[in-house]
């Protein structure tokens, strides 16, 4: 059985450009995606919704990459939006036979097998590039927040692939994963059972930072649980 929840919560500076989509097959297939829109112009938030719609959507009948890639190409031309209407996202697809998840920019994809909290992804900034090359962390830490691929680009190349062997599948927006400490996130994960528990318990732990800014926070949370055996 696959048990699912989701939150999300609007972060201090604008409105909430995050979005999130839980999507199931008759045949009980689970395609999830969660979205973080780069930005908060007039089109960022209102955009966000459909590319988890459709990442959700397409994952769920064709696999992860495909759902990225799909939402990618909505915004791929700059058209009527312009450049702002841009997102980086994560999406996994869930069936008896695992999970396999698909990302670009820095959504997080987790697992937790239920002793310790694994992250599976690696953001794709310019700090995690520098990371590589041996700089302080110090000064790595300074391009966190320059995304290396988003959506609007988004290639078979570029995109990240990985399969999560663990019964837990956690998707997380930045405003989550940068803003809650991992030993939390753990401590969170043992406390809370219900996917929806722990959604809602990850989306409401994100502080705000020394200056007062809090981003906006979504989670994803895909319990798998084994058929009892007769």
């Amino acid at each position: 059985m696959i048990r699912t929840g989701f939150a999300t919560r609007e972060g201090t500076a604008a409105d909430n450009a995050d979005a999130c989509k839980v999507y199931r097959l008759a045949d009980g297939t689970v395609g999830a995606a969660v979205i973080d829109g780069i930005g908060h112009g007039p089109h960022t938030s209102a955009t966000a919704p459909l590319l988890a719609e459709t990442a959700a959507r397409v994952t769920a009948h064709r696999g992860a990459l495909a759902g990225i890639l799909s939402a990618g190409l909505l915004i791929a031309d700059d058209g009527h939006d312009g450049e702002e209407a841009n997102a980086v996202g994560v999406a996994v697809l869930v069936d008896d036979a695992g999970a396999r998840a698909a990302w670009v920019g820095d959504c997080d994809v987790l697992g937790w097998d239920g002793r310790r909290l694994r992250r599976y992804s690696t953001p794709q900034v310019m700090g995690e590039w520098v990371r590589q090359y041996g700089p302080p962390v110090e000064i790595a830490a300074h391009y966190d927040d320059w995304v290396r691929v988003s959506l609007h680009s988004a290639t078979v190349a570029t995109t990240g692939e990985v399969d999560i062997p663990d019964p837990v599948v956690i998707l997380l927006s930045d405003g989550v994963h940068d803003q809650v400490a991992a030993d939390v996130m753990e401590d969170l994960a043992r406390e809370h059972h219900d996917p929806q528990a722990l959604a809602t318990a990850l989306v409401s732990a994100a502080q705000a930072d020394e200056s007062g800014y809090r981003d906006d926070a979504t989670a994803i949370v895909i319990s798998m649980t084994p058929q009892p055996t007769t």
